[in-house]
């Protein structure tokens, strides 16, 4: 068998979800515990108008799910404790040597590091409840990580950060051939290009430690988006310049030198709890579409829809305020899952 995770331009089956629930990551108060149930039906909402969407609801919150999400998302029900999809859900990839066949490689999941406050048992569940629901073949891995923490081109490049999967907190045996090899048999990836980190705040206590898909992500082969943070009083100001010189010499699995294509942050770089990671990087791409990030600036906001227009030539760009996502550590990558459309013997005839 010969894995590869498609780029996530690929076309796709569906997208994957989980519903907010009560606990620390959706907060305390009515109103702002609102903010986080509007904000992940919006995101839902606006890639429906696309795709399909699947949202793993807890059961406890499954009749403000069917209230809020109506007949377009498919419920899907399931015991939860976290709702960031992108990092405990299946990261799908496909058998190019047997057409028609879904895989789901199911990483282990321990809560970005097993923090004090991270609860996360239910949640690294999810992978495999999600397989037997889809039919894919499950392809399980000693490798503690998350799909935040990677991206790929679909020919076999990968972007990884060194804080990530060598994190001793998630790996503590691990360096970088093992990962590497790890990537090859899950992934297909044969080149991985190692970033030192990630942004500032994802440090922080309820910080993924590093996560590339705020910092960059391969619009199309041999093309990059990149973060940029232009005001040097945010401390993401010299962290991106040294990422962007790394990349800029970097070469894919291929061979090939990237071009960069710069998002810029917007104007606001702080918050009551300190510096912001505001990042358009941090977009899905669906069939026909991409699902962007606002951030309540009209000026960056409609800068960055254009740029995300150029490096996706023929897809409608939406843009969906984000900040009640941010608040809460992650964007609208973050709490998606792509699942690829299939291709089978009578669609490549």
């Amino acid at each position: 068998m010969t894995w590869r995770m498609p780029s996530e331009t690929a076309p796709h089956d569906r997208t994957w979800m989980a519903f907010p629930r009560q606990g620390a990551t959706l907060g305390e108060g009515e109103a702002w515990q609102e903010t986080g149930y509007a904000a992940w039906t919006a995101v839902a909402h606006a890639i429906a108008e696309f795709e399909p969407v699947s949202m793993v609801v807890d059961p406890s919150e499954r009749d403000r799910a069917r209230r809020m999400l109506g007949s377009h998302v498919e419920i899907v029900e399931a015991p939860l404790d976290e709702f960031w999809m992108r990092d405990f859900g299946p990261t799908f990839v496909l058998d190019d040597e047997r057409p028609g066949v879904l895989g789901a490689v199911d990483w282990i999941f321990n809560g970005w590091g097993d923090h004090e406050w991270s609860e996360w048992k239910k949640a690294n569940e999810i992978a495999r409840l999600i397989a037997v629901h889809t039919g894919a073949e499950l392809i399980s891995s000693v490798l503690v990580n998350e799909g935040g923490g990677i991206h790929v081109d679909g020919e076999g490049t990968v972007l990884v950060t060194d804080t990530v999967q060598l994190d001793p907190r998630r790996n503590p045996y691990a360096d970088r051939a093992r990962v590497e090899a790890e990537l090859a048999r899950t992934l297909g990836a044969t080149k991985a290009i190692w970033l030192p980190r990630g942004l500032t705040r994802d440090y922080e206590d309820f910080g993924t430690s590093g996560h590339v898909d705020i910092v960059a992500t391969i619009a199309s082969p041999g093309v990059l988006l990149v973060h940029k943070q232009s005001n040097p009083e945010h401390p993401d100001h010299q962290v991106m310049r040294e990422i962007r010189g790394l990349l800029a010499e970097a070469r894919d699995a291929a061979g090939r030198r990237f071009t960069l294509l710069d998002l810029d942050a917007p104007a606001q770089i702080r918050d009551e709890d300190g510096f912001v990671d505001f990042s358009y990087v941090n977009h899905l791409t669906v069939n026909g579409g991409v699902i962007a990030c606002g951030f309540g600036d009209e000026k960056a906001d409609a800068a960055a829809a254009e740029v995300l227009q150029q490096a996706y030539p023929g897809r409608k760009v939406v843009t969906v305020d984000s900040r009640a996502i941010f608040a809460r550590g992650g964007g609208i990558h973050c709490i998606t899952q792509q699942q690829p459309a299939v291709e089978t013997k009578a669609s490549r005839s």
